[in-house]
């Protein structure tokens, strides 16, 4: 049995439980914004969201990661600096609803008409929050409806993308795939380069949504896309004239390539090809640790999901002093996750044969995931004690 990996998806999963789905809408959508050609800013390696995966389970398997990755900060380009007025924007309306009831309405009927959407985007994030997906639904269609009869691109975008995530996480694929590809056209026919980081993301969503729906092919082709636009775009850099050099731009666009090797990884353990997951994680993992640290919580996710599958592969060898080295920096650092690297540190020990201490980690880690309230460690971590009972040893019950 493998405890359930450290992993989510930039993007694409669905949830087990309301506290889930609340965590991701508060951390994940807020951070979504518009620019004049809408820069659907990248999902970074900095944060991670906490998902599960039907598609990619493994045997009894469900992959899993804490927070999935936060939206870079704007690469300093027009696009994002228009990204944030429009953010403020957002926030504005609502410090005017409040506070200037008294005074005089001085707005156009265009900028009426923005604060109005912007006010049905307030709401529809506020009830994904709350896990009221079916009214967050509503208000997105209120404001899509409106965005169209001004002609509002940025907002067009913006909220078919929002409604995109939305239709990702409740597991509705095929209407999540649509409105992925509505918002990228209106994002190319609006002049969006095919190499911006916005377009990359969303290509890549679409890419975990195939994977998700097995189709293979169409999977493959946009992990490959993803992947070598990004690399070349990371040699172009290297040409440009030291003035003309964005570091910010640079290491979104790497911690990118970083997400899209983590998905491609996780895509490689679902259809068993673990040569390759192995090869994409070390490159992940290399990434982040160069861009965000070695103690950083995401290189020790990647870290920890390297060793689980170096495990599965047999090289329990390589696979313990790995797993070994992120749960001791998990614990230096208070890791939020610490309980699933512990598991997954557990299920390694079982499978070197070191019983004792397998069953020592597993009950820290299950008293951990239940002070958390996480029922699916919970499961997992259960599992564990049921495979070291099959395997002729005392069975452990749990903590009372």
């Amino acid at each position: 049995m493998y405890f359930k990996m450290a992993l989510p998806a930039v993007t694409r999963a669905f949830f087990t439980n309301m506290n889930q789905i609340k965590q991701c809408m508060s951390e994940g959508f807020r951070n979504l914004s518009l620019g004049s050609r809408v820069h659907a800013r990248t999902q970074s390696l900095k944060c991670l969201k906490r998902t599960t995966s039907q598609s990619y389970a493994i045997h009894a398997t469900v992959h899993r990661r804490s927070p999935l990755y936060r939206s870079c900060e704007s690469n300093g380009d027009e696009n994002s600096r228009a990204t944030s007025n429009w953010t403020y924007a957002m926030w504005s309306v609502i410090g005017f609803s409040l506070f200037s009831k008294a005074e005089e309405d001085t707005r156009t009927d265009a900028q009426k008409k923005e604060d109005e959407i912007i006010l049905l985007l307030k709401r529809a994030k506020l009830s994904m929050m709350r896990g009221q997906l079916h009214g967050a639904n509503g208000f997105l269609h209120q404001a899509i409806a409106l965005a169209h009869q001004t002609n509002n691109t940025q907002a067009i975008i913006y909220t078919y993308s929002l409604m995109a995530n939305l239709a990702y996480v409740q597991g509705q694929l095929d209407n999540a795939e649509k409105l992925f590809k509505v918002a990228m056209s209106f994002m190319l026919s609006g002049g969006t380069p095919q190499d911006d980081n916005g377009v990359i993301e969303m290509s890549l969503k679409l890419a975990t949504i195939y994977a998700g729906q097995e189709k293979n092919d169409l999977a493959e082709m946009g992990f490959q896309f993803c992947t070598e636009s990004l690399e070349t775009k990371l040699e172009k850099f290297k040409e440009l004239p030291a003035e003309e050099q964005s570091e910010e731009l640079r290491k979104e666009t790497r911690l990118l390539l970083g997400l899209t090797l983590d998905s491609h990884a996780r895509y490689m353990v679902a259809i068993h090809r673990l040569r390759q997951a192995v090869v994409d994680y070390k490159q992940a993992l290399l990434i982040c640790q160069e861009e965000q640290g070695e103690t950083h919580p995401q290189s020790l996710v990647l870290m920890s999901d390297l060793a689980t599958i170096l495990d599965m592969q047999g090289c329990h060898d390589e696979a313990l002093p790995l797993v070994k080295q992120a749960v001791e920096l998990s614990r230096e650092a208070g890791h939020p996750d610490q309980h699933v690297l512990l598991g997954n540190m557990a299920g390694i020990l079982l499978h070197n044969d070191l019983f004792e201490e397998s069953v020592k980690l597993y009950k820290e880690a299950l008293a951990l995931a239940q002070s958390a309230g996480d029922e699916e460690a919970l499961e997992q971590i259960q599992e564990g004690l049921k495979e070291m009972g099959d395997r002729h040893l005392q069975p452990y019950s749990g903590a009372k």
